[in-house]
Parts: structure tokens; sequence; C-alpha cells
């Protein structure tokens, strides 16, 4: 389902890291999320869009090569 909200240990599971790391992130806003009560959520469309957009930021350019 493309709504799926996921909870931190969720989030945390998926991405492979601790939950730490995710409040971490969330603290410094490098991840999408949002409160619920005084529960972080976050929204499955959003972590993968994040993930696109964090695999892109590394790859390196193509420029230069073969000069």
């Amino acid at each position: 389902m493309p709504d799926d909200v996921l909870t931190l240990k969720e989030v945390a599971d998926y991405l492979k890291v601790t939950e730490r790391t995710i409040y971490r992130m969330v603290a410094d806003r490098k991840i999408p999320a949002f409160k619920v009560g005084g529960s972080w959520r976050f929204r499955l469309v959003e972590i993968d869009s994040w993930i696109k957009d964090q695999t892109h930021a590394v790859e390196p350019s193509s420029e230069g090569e073969g000069q």
C-alpha cells in the first residue's frame, strides 16, 4: 500500500540501522518524518524517495572521464 505509515522501529529495521540513528536523523531533519502525539511516524513512499535522493547525491559524476 503506497500510503503505508511506519514507526521509528520499522524504519530503523527497514534501513538496517539503530533506532538511535533514526532519532538523530530526525533531530537533524535529515529524514522525512512527522509526529502523531509524541511518536515519530514515517511515510514509506517518502522514505523510498529519500533513499533515491541519497543514492543520486553520492553517485560519481561522469564529467572528466576519458580525458
